[in-house]
């Protein structure tokens, strides 16, 4: 929902060496709502990242979020798509066996289908405190749930280079993990009403194209001026460098309805970033307002939306628009091994739609039960190409 890396660390991605060239690696960040079988809340953030945790090998990285009835999990920094799948599918079930264990159900839902009858009561955290204090009860009538990509990159200007690139393909990237039709008791009409109520914070939107380090800096000082943010991390670009590693990180999606629908998203986002750093090329220049309008467009059609077509100009339906992104770079994606993968799973997308399609059909009164499902039972994905 909200950055609170000065609490604990967050996934850290880079830039690897390999047989004399380089390969970008990823780490994903997904967010989580923790409900009852009727869809209202459970306060038990904290003490399922804490069960969950002892149910994983290693050090994973599962955390409270910043309210008590959600939790987050981030991956570590993973290679390739098949990585994404496996260490998401891991932390899934982890959290869901422990929020069983509280009461309650795991759901990856961009936000909550059924009213809730209070506010939930805020995590812990000293930050946790100040912001819930700084923004008011604007905060818990817009709880979201969403799904960062990092991509490791050599330095912040590299990361705004890419920036500059990702920028216009963000209305497309809203269209594959639209997975929130469903808020306070009522369809919408929107395939992701997260990207509508996350739009709202001050800090929030597609950050305008950027020439240089400095200017970067200056708009944030400028943020920071306002009072509308506390600090940095509350700078809350739909896609933004990293202040804490050298990536860049992209906060544009609902969180992903399955892991393997995540794992597109990191791939394709990686692949975004490798063409962004492919040269000198420029970008289009296109006014932050017209990104901003494009957004819209896809948030309410969700996968299949008419938009931005980068390389091609005008607009196009997105499953077309990434398409031609993965021909462009198939020998890669084959090198990688991610090609069969990618080709599958958009092709699974194209018949059966997006979250927000799969929720509709369960309608409200059966979308907490296919939600939990979906999210961390294994035996769902067998309905998802191999």
């Amino acid at each position: 929902m909200v950055d609170c890396s000065d609490e604990q660390d967050e996934t850290i991605t880079k830039r690897d060496a390999r047989g004399g060239g380089t390969s970008l690696t990823v780490g994903v960040e997904e967010e989580f709502f923790l409900v009852d079988a009727a869809g209202r809340l459970v306060d038990q953030g904290p003490e399922t990242a804490e069960r969950g945790a002892q149910a994983v090998e290693g050090e994973p990285d599962l955390k409270p979020e910043l309210l008590r009835a959600m939790v987050e999990s981030a991956t570590g920094i993973c290679g390739s798509a098949q990585q994404v799948v496996e260490e998401l599918t891991e932390l899934r079930g982890a959290l869901a066996g422990a929020a069983r264990e509280q009461g309650a159900l795991l759901v990856a839902t961009g936000t909550l289908p059924h009213q809730q009858p209070g506010f939930a009561p805020v995590g812990p955290g000293a930050r946790y405190r100040r912001i819930t204090s700084h923004v008011g009860e604007f905060l818990f009538a817009g709880m979201t749930c969403g799904c960062h990509v990092h991509v490791g990159v050599e330095d912040t200007a590299a990361a705004l280079r890419a920036a500059n690139h990702l920028r216009l393909w963000l209305p497309a990237l809203i269209t594959l993990c639209a997975n929130s039709p469903f808020y306070d008791g009522r369809d919408t009409g929107y395939a992701s009403t997260r990207h509508l109520l996350w739009e709202r914070w001050p800090s929030a939107g597609p950050p305008p194209y950027l020439d240089s380090v400095d200017q970067y800096e200056e708009l944030v000082a400028d943020l920071l001026a306002t009072g509308a943010i506390l600090d940095r991390k509350m700078v809350y670009f739909d896609v933004r460098p990293s202040d804490a590693h050298s990536t860049v990180e992209t906060r544009i999606s609902d969180v992903a309805p399955t892991p393997r629908e995540a794992a597109l998203l990191a791939v394709l986002v990686r692949t975004i970033v490798a063409e962004a750093l492919d040269g000198d090329r420029e970008f289009p220049r296109v006014p932050t307002q017209v990104v901003r309008a494009a957004q819209w467009r896809a948030a309410k059609d969700g996968w299949g939306a008419d938009v931005p077509d980068p390389w091609g100009g005008g607009h196009r339906p997105a499953p077309a628009v990434f398409a031609d992104l993965v021909a462009r770079h198939a020998p890669a994606l084959r090198r990688s091994d991610e090609l069969e993968f990618v080709q599958s799973t958009l092709s699974w997308l194209d018949e059966h739609g997006d979250g927000a399609t799969r929720q509709r059909a369960a309608g409200l009164d059966g979308v907490v039960a296919m939600l939990a499902a979906q999210t961390a039972d294994p035996s769902s994905l067998n309905s998802l190409p191999r």
